[in-house]
């Protein structure tokens, strides 16, 4: 039997899939319901560290948040990166709850209110502004508060990310300032009571293709390096962004990871260390971090037969796991990684589809999947559900229970 190689690195136990060397049945009756979600901190560990043996020494990581805010999470992870990026007061306030000291959160996303920005300053943290307008309404609460905001300008880039899932860069965009009007913001910000620390430039994200995200990391220095030219004082900070994607389905290839970290050294060798000396250099990355290391996992209902197809309906669906349905982004719905989780050791034998229990046809989970016979009680494990799972997904669409979650 062929096996997902994110399937083959959860390991089993008495025949059964198991997270954390728990199985997966165990966890139902921890968790005390289905479905749940179950984050194997071992596998967010090893990931680290893959990440550490790859990149550059003197390039640190900084987690976004928004891919995964459980705080368990989040509490595992602060001591593991170097810095939390958040896209929320909600998502600060988890982070500032961790060991990772204020200066080491930056705050990015545009739409921040004025309570937020205020939360953001009062809290030390990096506000990653999007716009002018966000720079003066720091600069005044700063007065206010009697706080210096600390303040990184995010840069909307004139490229973008080739061959990435989601463009967050190059054209017209709510994410950040042009790049053309960066040097007009740098001399204002040099006029105001403002600690202007350097940059943040987000192309794209969930790419799998290194020669993608080496041009996109190359063309990003080059931007920095000229806007560095106008700062109003030393750079200190450059976030690089991120944009690692991790597979999905079958046909999808892993990121040649060994790739894009030789191309960074090279880069902060040759280029950007010799000419931003004082720059603290981040790579920001959320999915490629927890992304696989969870599991959603769900328990069959009902098993139904309709014109000669063969359905099981379970307890969870898209309310709980938007992607796995093919309704958050994606132009082909492609099945994600599905196993039954209590038989994972059986053969298999039938081809159903696995539904969901909401009332609408877009609740698909598994489309013609191939597994072992599997009947009511049964449990159903989607695989790549570590980021954007449970706070990505219309949790209250037609009322139906939450997802309980837990790191093991």
């Amino acid at each position: 039997m062929t096996v997902h190689p994110t399937v083959a690195a959860f390991g089993t136990a008495g025949g059964e899939l198991a997270v954390g060397g728990i199985p997966v049945s165990r966890l139902a009756a921890r968790a005390g319901s289905t479905p749940y979600f179950a984050y194997d901190r071992g596998l967010i560990t090893d990931r680290i560290r893959s990440l550490r043996a790859a990149l550059p020494a003197d390039v640190q990581l900084s987690y976004a948040v928004k891919a995964n805010p459980m705080p368990a999470v989040v509490q595992h992870l602060s001591g593991l990166v170097d810095s939390f990026d958040v896209a929320s007061s909600a998502e600060m306030l988890v982070a500032l709850d961790t060991t990772v000291p204020p200066q080491r959160v930056s705050f990015a996303g545009p739409g921040k209110t004025d309570a937020e920005l205020r939360q953001a300053v009062a809290a030390g943290v990096t506000i990653e502004m999007e716009s002018e307008n966000e720079a003066d309404r720091a600069a005044r609460i700063g007065d206010a508060l009697g706080v210096r905001p600390r303040v990184a300008v995010r840069v909307n880039p004139d490229f973008a990310l080739k061959g990435s899932g989601m463009r967050m860069g190059g054209g017209p965009q709510q994410f950040g300032v042009d790049a053309e009007r960066v040097p007009a913001l740098l001399k204002q910000l040099g006029a105001t009571d403002l600690e202007f620390l350097g940059f943040h430039v987000f192309a794209g994200s969930q790419n799998l293709r290194a020669e993608s995200l080496m041009d996109a990391q190359r063309h990003t220095v080059d931007l920095v390096l000229r806007l560095a030219e106008d700062a109003p004082t030393p750079v200190r900070y450059v976030n690089l962004g991120g944009g690692f994607g991790i597979p999905y389905t079958g046909k999808d290839q892993p990121l040649d990871l060994a790739a894009v970290g030789a191309n960074l050294t090279e880069l902060m060798t040759g280029t950007l260390r010799p000419r931003l000396p004082e720059a603290r250099v981040v790579i920001e990355l959320g999915r490629y971090i927890v992304g696989e290391s969870g599991v959603y996992v769900t328990r069959v209902v009902d098993r139904k037969e309709s014109r000669g197809k063969t359905f099981l309906v379970v307890d969870g669906g898209l309310h709980h796991q938007l992607a796995a349905s093919g309704n958050f982004g994606a132009v082909i719905r492609r099945n994600y990684p599905l196993v039954v989780g209590n038989r994972f050791e059986q053969e298999p034998v039938e081809t159903v589809t696995v539904v969901g229990s909401l009332c609408t046809p877009l609740d698909l989970l598994g489309d013609s999947v191939t597994l072992p016979r599997a009947d009511v009680g049964d449990l159903i494990v989607l695989f790549q559900a570590g980021a954007y799972g449970l706070t990505a997904s219309p949790a209250a669409f037609l009322s139906h229970p939450a997802a309980a979650e837990m790191l093991v």
